[in-house]
């Protein structure tokens, strides 16, 4: 059997980013960074971190990393447009959990050095397992008392605290309190949230071009409205100012969608991964406190219809311009057409003219050729009665007028149809 030559590494795929387990206490440390287009390559800074704690290099090829350096355990990923990087680090305070993030734990200044910029940070402590009396908030632990955010997640195996709010340092902050859950699902856990966090950040980049966009999209559609209604009362005279217009229009649009279509894509599905993410954390109420899920689909779910909505209003007004260079472009067939079918009637009208015009001149023409034909019969006659014939000249030269006449008109007429029968000919052969 001949196996596949990406068998392997497609299969490996499935297994190549295992979340690490997290045994309480512990903290845990995140940032993404925006991958700067032309820009060092971040693996080269992960290298040299590699080479300082005598560890084997990922390669170049690899888009994760996994490392265990002793003080800290770090993770990399590559994603399509950016990079994140999670640090973990055993050991937390109780009495401030956030006190000495996992962040602490690596070498001063190689955050710094990393390429890129930050979209997204988020510090998370893990503790546990929790008393029995953990259905009830814990203390305020530095979060802001009127946006606390928290939810009985993993089947009400664990308890999440967050506002939700940066921190000093630029950092989101989330608390985890253990209850009865395993070191495998407390890190997909603590996965899930970092994930909420980086992807919900992601698809917020579509935001602000979403709200630039819908004030270029009302200019765009009031100027289609009042075009729609031009069109209907314009005379021929205004359609080449009006196909301007609607050229113009189909070109702010197209650059409006080029500038657009991609990050309002990236935050769809940036958008489904956080739905996603939500949904597999299974949280319970906490009663007087809102959810996780309910906050962002709250505050953030508004946000993401607006990318939504303006996405649809750019192809609507795509569809809009199309119908209305479709409609100018019919007015002007149907114009080109009457303009058309008034100078085939005028060529018609030439051409009977011109067959009437051919008719009167063949007319007075037998009637030339007959009067030269009879006047040169006549010379004949007169010739023949002073040679001593018998003849008439002027008897001779009435009879002769009807049948030159005749001869005449019927030489003229074969000499036309063979003129006409050599023209259908050529025509036949012309493609």
């Amino acid at each position: 059997m001949n196996t596949h030559p990406q068998r392997l590494l497609l299969h490996n795929e499935l297994h190549a980013r295992p979340r690490p387990p997290l045994h309480g206490p512990h903290r845990v440390s995140m940032f993404a960074l925006l991958r700067p287009a032309g820009g060092p390559d971040p693996v080269d800074r992960l290298h040299a971190l590699c080479r300082d704690y005598r560890l084997p290099e990922p390669s170049a090829s690899q888009g994760h990393f996994f490392g265990d350096f002793g003080s800290f355990r770090l993770k990399w990923e590559r994603h399509g447009e950016f990079d994140d990087y999670t640090v973990y680090r055993a050991g937390a305070d109780p009495a401030n959990p956030f006190a000495q993030p996992a962040l602490d734990a690596l070498p001063e200044g190689w955050v710094a050095s990393l390429p890129g910029e930050c979209i997204a940070a988020a510090h998370v402590t893990v503790l546990g397992p929790a008393t029995d009396d953990a259905q009830r908030l814990p203390p305020p632990l530095a979060f802001d008392g009127d946006s606390l955010i928290a939810a009985m997640v993993a089947d009400a195996s664990a308890l999440v605290f967050t506002d939700l709010q940066l921190d000093a340092q630029g950092y989101t902050r989330f608390l985890m309190l253990d209850v009865n859950t395993s070191p495998a699902h407390t890190g997909r856990e603590v996965q899930r949230l970092l994930d909420i966090e980086m992807y919900r950040m992601m698809a917020m980049l579509a935001f602000p071009i979403a709200r630039a966009v819908a004030g270029q999209l009302d200019t765009i559609e009031r100027q289609l409205t009042e075009l729609g209604e031009r069109l209907e009362t314009a005379s021929p005279s205004d359609e080449p100012q009006l196909l301007g217009e609607v050229t113009h229009l189909a070109a702010m649009i197209e650059r409006l969608s080029g500038e657009s279509s991609f990050r309002f894509s990236a935050g769809r599905a940036y958008h489904a991964l956080v739905r996603q993410r939500g949904s597999e954390l299974r949280e319970r109420h906490l009663s007087g406190v809102q959810t996780l899920t309910g906050f962002l689909d709250r505050r953030f779910g508004p946000a993401m219809a607006l990318c939504e909505s303006v996405g649809n209003r750019i192809e609507v007004a795509a569809q809009r311009v199309s119908r209305a260079s479709s409609l100018l472009r019919t007015r002007v067939e149907i114009e080109r057409e009457a303009q058309n079918q008034a100078m085939l009637a005028a060529m018609n009208r030439r051409a009977r003219l011109q067959l009437r015009l051919q008719e009167t001149v063949e007319g007075l023409s037998v009637a030339a050729i007959t009067y030269y034909a009879v006047g040169l019969f006549g010379y004949l006659a007169k010739g023949a009665a002073s040679a001593g014939l018998a003849i008439d000249p002027e008897t001779a030269s009435g009879i002769a007028v009807l049948p030159i006449g005749v001869a005449v008109a019927l030489a003229l007429r074969r000499m036309r149809q063979a003129i006409m029968r050599r023209q259908n000919s050529d025509d036949e052969l012309e493609p």
